[in-house]
């Protein structure tokens, strides 16, 4: 089984596919784009890619790209916690003093911003094009006293020894990936999971006033717990949107399916994009 992930080796969605998929072959990819169209293609069986993050929200590409261009199903949610180390060359590691530079993807770099302000304070920041890149360099240039923030899987994979731990300003920062197939489909993944969800991207008729109240009661009259629903631009025109709606229920025979056939008899396009597992990584 091949699985595609946002890449490069060493970045958060590889250490998440690694802990899912320990047994998989697994591709890294440029972009999110690349991943989706490399399972269209039929050149990998899944993908993995970034749905949402607790500080930045979610990934409008993602989203945009499954709803415009993408006909592949959610088949699992992993949760992972995103955690940041700051990592050096280890002939650097017991010398005092402070690096020349710290280097990192410019989120990671705004993610430890509290730590590097009271603990490095007028150390030169670099913005990388990801974590891994600031690893690597890092890696490359043992010659020189330099910083990177990333992962430990990067620390592992570059050979770097890490110089402080868990130095993220917000504790509970967590990203949410989800895995792609053409079809709804079972996947075996080896960690426990209490809690199955069910997608749906909705389109609301035109004009028309109270609609999204009406969709919204399509789901409350029937217990159904929302836990999140988010409008997207249709790209047809200002003030034109669809809806991506998570709903915390399992498709079931009759509630889920009643909620679908009441927002359509209301003139609603829906669309499923996945009834799936979520898991959480530890």
């Amino acid at each position: 089984m091949k699985i595609a992930y946002l890449g490069p080796q060493s970045s958060f969605t590889d250490l998440a596919v690694k802990k899912a998929f320990p047994e998989e072959e697994t591709l890294p990819f440029t972009t999110i784009p690349d991943c989706i169209e490399a399972v269209m293609d039929g050149e990998v069986d899944y993908a993995v890619v970034p749905l949402e993050n607790a500080l930045e929200g979610s990934v409008h590409i993602t989203v945009d790209y499954l709803f415009h261009e993408a006909d592949l199903a959610i088949v699992a949610e992993l949760t992972s916690a995103i955690q940041q180390h700051l990592m050096v060359h280890p002939d650097w590691k017991d010398q005092p003093g402070q690096p020349e530079k710290i280097m990192s993807h410019p989120h990671a770099l705004a993610q430890c911003h509290k730590f590097l302000r009271g603990t490095y304070k007028g150390v030169p920041l670099e913005q990388s094009t990801s974590t891994s890149a600031g690893a690597k360099f890092v890696s490359e240039h043992p010659e020189s006293f330099l910083g990177a923030i990333g992962n430990e899987l990067a620390a592992e994979h570059y050979g770097l020894a890490i110089l402080h731990d868990h130095i993220h300003d917000v504790t509970y920062n967590h990203t949410r990936f989800i895995v792609l197939h053409k079809k709804h489909r079972e996947v075996s993944i080896p960690h426990e999971t209490s809690l199955h969800k069910t997608t749906l991207m909705v389109t609301l008729p035109k004009d028309r006033s109270g609609a999204l109240h009406q969709v919204l009661s399509a789901f409350a009259w029937r217990q159904l717990n929302l836990s999140k629903i988010e409008s997207r631009p249709l790209k047809t025109g200002l003030g034109d949107y669809f809806f991506l709606i998570d709903v915390d229920h399992e498709l079931d025979d009759v509630l889920l399916p009643g909620a679908i056939n009441e927002m359509e008899a209301l003139g609603c396009s829906v669309k499923l994009v996945g009834h799936y597992p979520s898991f959480m990584l530890s």
